[in-house]
């Protein structure tokens, strides 16, 4: 199967797709998923995984959108399955493999709980979390917390030291929750070796901040 693509074209079909029927949060835009496409890229060559699954799986991933508040939030990667592969059916897409194509973007989400069973799925998992990882995934949790109207941090223990971390109510909160244990659950090596980097980066920020805020808890 090939690894990587052969057709110059395809691009701008889900491009098309997704800018016609999707609706985003500030983290769920099409710069993330053209960000997790290029993850994809990278890891799909680096493992030798198939991109007829992969690059479909990516560009359509989050192509249901349901907000991070609501209830159903741990349905949406299989909403956003079914509608990919209803979009590929359509069109339709040439390479088949709808099955496998439905499973990587239901496998990919965090809140979902899924365990991925297919190389494919694993490289989309991993391709989604490194976007929540390093600069970009900061910058995203930032952006969504001021989105949701968030407090920052929770001025008298901004680090979870002597609480349990609430991300529905501090943004800070949202790195002891989820971020900072992305790297824990990475499925293939290249992508554990690129969380490393990122989290490290998480790790640096907290440091820093640390020492911003000091004065401001004495």
């Amino acid at each position: 199967m090939p690894h990587s693509d052969p057709d110059p074209n395809w691009p701008a079909l889900f491009r098309e797709l997704l800018e016609k029927h999707s609706v985003a949060d500030a983290a769920h835009d099409l710069g993330h998923i053209r960000r997790v496409v290029a993850n994809a890229q990278r890891l799909t060559l680096a493992e030798g995984a198939d991109w007829a699954v992969v690059m479909p799986a990516a560009w359509l991933h989050d192509c249901v959108v349901i907000p991070k508040s609501s209830p159903d939030r741990k349905h949406a990667s299989s909403l956003a399955a079914k509608q990919a592969v209803a979009w590929l059916s359509e069109h339709p897409w040439p390479h088949g493999r709808l099955d496998e194509i439905a499973h990587a973007i239901e496998a990919h989400s965090f809140s979902a709980g899924v365990t991925p069973r297919t190389l494919e799925a694993k490289v989309l998992q991993d391709a989604d979390r490194l976007d929540a990882l390093g600069a970009i995934g900061l910058a995203r949790t930032l952006m969504l917390g001021a989105e949701m109207k968030r407090a920052f941090y929770d001025p008298c223990d901004p680090f979870c030291e002597i609480r349990e971390p609430d991300d529905a109510v501090f943004t800070l909160d949202h790195l002891f929750c989820k971020l900072l244990t992305l790297e824990g659950t990475m499925q293939t090596e290249s992508g554990r070796e690129e969380a490393r980097r990122r989290t490290v980066f998480l790790r640096d920020f907290l440091s820093q901040l640390q020492a911003e805020i000091r004065d401001d808890l004495g």
